[in-house]
């Protein structure tokens, strides 16, 4: 049994243990829990064991020293707890006095951040270089050259495309409406496609009735310059998604590795007019994903960047992200090509508008009209000229501006322009500008001799065609035609010998027969089959044909006129070099336009009824 002074040691123990404790963890945390646990009575009680229990109880926050220990295990336990506290307490005055140095150097490095920001806002952003540059800019901008000639002489206005009322006006009807359409517009080059699609949109913000708003804008692209990234990094037509680490977005998100969607044309354009010039150049892939926009009316972006959860992350960029970029526009193509040569896909989404091939007499009104915007004159004689040389609206313009600019560079004087003869025939030289085959002596009938008609993209043209026939010995004869002119071509040869023996009752194996196609241009399809018939009818016949008709038309074997393609650009081709009267196929005569311009369309079914035009005498 202990005496009392043992008890008195034990006390003086307990009071050491304590003071270490509360050096450890702080003598207000040890108040705190003597009062919260009441261990007050234990700390004081005479059982050593006790005391122990509550100083353990302290030191572990309320924890329990574990059963059925002695006294000495009880002090062993204790000192182990003390221990690890002391060894936690000095790793954490190691960290805290690390953590107290970089915030100390921290604060250093933002102090001193913000007396250099200080110091630039105080000096500003300029030096003297950066001051010089701006000046020079300055400078630069107070410089200002006239319009471009070109631009000045863009029609502006309706009335100023020539040769093109039908196309204008249904171009008119499908996007000055409640329900706009999206075209395709089909025609040769240089007639006015884009600017009637432009002066369009301007005349449909005018209507109350359109969508178009007055802030809609009219967005135009070459489709030959777009083309489909499959890294899909760079896409001017519909938005890329600018990743922090690999393009890297701007400094703030970058930092943050935050990505940045970057909405395309097609988002630009929303409210408005897309239009996108040589559509049929596009690729095909960016095709199919254009198609994709029409039908959903946004785009959608997508990156393994984005976190819908970073809270970082700007409103806009979410918003491009979850909701997409809307696209709501209008899709004007135009299209030098054949619609055969155009997407499936995307013709069934747009309706057509077809621009006609301009004739000599469009050129001759585009010319003057030029001139008079230019306020020069013009020697008797440059509008025909001109139009011998080209089939294009613009082209002749060009020529014209051009003749201009010389006139004023040999006269120097550009106050009373007056362009010459000379002149435009120097431009044309230089240019190396061929002249368009205008037909001479059309009023003489010829013997197998004979204008078919063909048609490039969508331009008409004419092809001499002649043939002899030379009589030999039975049997004996022999076919020639040209090797360049194709496969369906000799086959057009074929069927006209038979409509031949048909007709005249004549054996073609007893001829010696030479079809020529002068020129040696290639005839595609079938449709010379009419002019070939005619030129070997007139050579075994020895009949004179008329030269001032020209014809079109597929022939069978029993002497029938098929249909053909390509009949307006044909007929307006026929005009262009001069011939009036174009004889077709009964079957295209729902193809011919509404406005001949001064040529008489003739229809027929039979080549009886061509043979009978052919050779009737011209009054």
């Amino acid at each position: 049994m202990k005496n009392k002074f043992d008890t008195k040691i034990d006390l003086k123990k307990a009071e050491s243990q304590i003071e270490i404790l509360e050096n450890v963890i702080g003598k207000s945390v040890s108040d705190e829990r003597i009062e919260r646990y009441r261990l007050k009575d234990d700390l004081e009680s005479s059982d050593p064991g006790t005391r122990l229990k509550a100083v353990i109880r302290i030191a572990t926050n309320g924890e329990d020293a574990p059963e059925n220990l002695s006294e000495e295990e009880l002090q062993e336990y204790l000192e182990d707890v003390l221990a690890s506290l002391i060894a936690a307490g000095y790793v954490r005055n190691r960290i805290e006095n690390k953590v107290e140095v970089q915030l100390r150097e921290k604060q250093e490095k933002y102090i001193d951040e913000m007396r250099l920001s200080v110091i630039r806002k105080e000096k500003g952003p300029e030096n003297s270089k950066t001051l010089k540059r701006y000046s020079d800019l300055v400078k630069l901008d107070k410089i200002h050259l006239s319009k471009n000639i070109i631009q000045r002489l863009r029609p502006e206005s309706f009335s100023e495309i020539v040769g093109q009322e039908r196309a204008v006006r249904s171009l008119l009807s499908k996007i000055s409406s409640p329900y706009p359409q999206h075209i395709i517009l089909y025609g040769p080059p240089g007639v006015g496609k884009t600017t009637a699609a432009r002066l369009a949109l301007e005349e449909a913000k005018r209507k109350s009735f359109t969508p178009y708003k007055a802030s809609a804008k009219f967005v135009e692209v070459d489709g030959t310059t777009l083309r489909w990234d499959p890294r899909e990094i760079a896409n001017p037509l519909l938005g890329s998604v600018h990743d922090p680490i690999y393009q890297g977005s701007k400094r703030d998100l970058a930092e943050s590795g935050i990505p940045e969607p970057k909405p395309g044309l097609v988002t630009e354009a929303h409210g408005g007019i897309l239009f996108i010039d040589e559509i049929g150049e596009m690729d095909s892939i960016l095709q199919n994903k254009l198609l994709k926009v029409l039908e959903d009316k946004r785009v959608e972006f997508s990156s393994s960047y984005y976190d819908p959860d970073d809270t970082g992350t700007p409103q806009y960029i979410k918003y491009l992200f979850e909701k997409g970029a809307p696209a709501d526009f209008t899709l004007i193509g135009a299209t030098t090509k054949d619609p055969s040569e155009i997407s499936e896909a995307l013709k069934s989404r747009c309706t057509a508008v077809y621009f006609e091939p301009l004739i000599p007499s469009d050129i001759v009104k585009i010319v003057i009209s030029a001139a008079e915007r230019l306020g020069a004159k013009m020697e008797e004689g440059i509008p025909e000229y001109i139009s011998s040389h080209t089939a294009e609206g613009r082209k002749a313009v060009n020529i014209l501006s051009d003749a201009y600019s010389l006139s004023v560079y040999n006269s120097g004087n550009a106050e009373d322009v007056r362009i010459t003869l000379e002149d435009v025939r120097e431009i044309t030289g230089a240019q190396r500008t061929v002249p368009l085959e205008m037909l001479e002596d059309t009023d003489i009938p010829e013997t197998g001799h004979v204008y078919g008609l063909a048609v490039g993209g969508f331009l008409g043209s004419t092809i001499e065609i002649e043939a002899i026939a030379v009589k030999t010995a039975k049997g004996k004869g022999s076919l020639r035609f040209n090797d360049t002119a194709g496969s369906m071509a000799k086959d057009s040869v074929f069927n006209a010998a038979a409509v031949i023996s048909s007709l005249t009752g004549k054996d073609i194996r007893d001829y010696h027969i030479h079809v020529n196609v002068i020129g040696g241009g290639k005839i595609d399809g079938p449709s010379a089959g009419a002019a070939v018939t005619m030129a070997l009818l007139s050579a075994a016949e020895n009949i004179p044909l008329r030269q001032d008709i020209a014809v079109t038309g597929e022939i069978s074997l029993r002497g029938r006129i098929k249909p053909v393609g390509g009949i307006a650009e044909k007929i307006y081709g026929a005009g262009r070099r001069g011939i009036k009267k174009v004889i077709i196929p009964w079957n295209n005569r729902n193809d011919i336009p509404a406005d001949l311009r001064g040529t008489e369309v003739i229809p027929v079914k039979t080549i009886e009824e061509i043979r009978d035009l052919l050779c009737e005498v011209k009054e």
